[in-house]
């Protein structure tokens, strides 16, 4: 599966979405299904509605803080398709609630290669390498 950009209707060409870190974006998750489209991408939408930018590994703290604050991670919704998150599962989140629990000090782990270059525009790089989780595509080079 790939990542591209969205696209208008006028659009004829397949445009690579690039990642915090400068390669093509990869999925996220599709288990759950995650995205503003639920495509499995941490992507904006060319109409600037959905912010789900940062492709998190959520933690128990984090999921906590999010309720906390009104965003209600847990439970689950089907009405929506939402299935409700667990430790571990990872997720798109919008940028502005993945930066206010960073600086209330609950971020999530996040995935970079998953983790649109446009969370850029409000997240400092940093940040985000700070709760960098991120996993060779070939995990043999881990033990060379």
């Amino acid at each position: 599966m790939r990542c591209a950009s969205a696209r208008r209707a006028r659009d004829t060409g397949d445009v690579r979405e690039l990642n915090v870190i400068g390669g093509p974006l990869e999925p996220c998750s599709t288990d759950p299904m995650t995205g503003f489209f639920r495509d499995g991408c941490c992507r904006p939408d060319p109409h600037g509605v959905g912010s789900h930018l940062v492709c998190a590994v959520v933690t128990a703290e984090f999921l906590a803080h999010q309720q906390s604050i009104g965003n209600d991670l847990s439970t689950p919704m089907p009405q929506y398709g939402f299935p409700g998150l667990t430790p571990g599962d990872r997720w798109c989140v919008t940028v502005a609630n993945w930066l206010r629990a960073y600086e209330d000090g609950a971020a999530s782990f996040v995935v970079l290669a998953s983790t649109t270059v446009r969370a850029l525009d409000t997240v400092p790089l940093a940040a985000l390498k700070e709760h960098a989780v991120d996993v060779p595509t070939d995990p043999g080079a881990l033990t060379d």
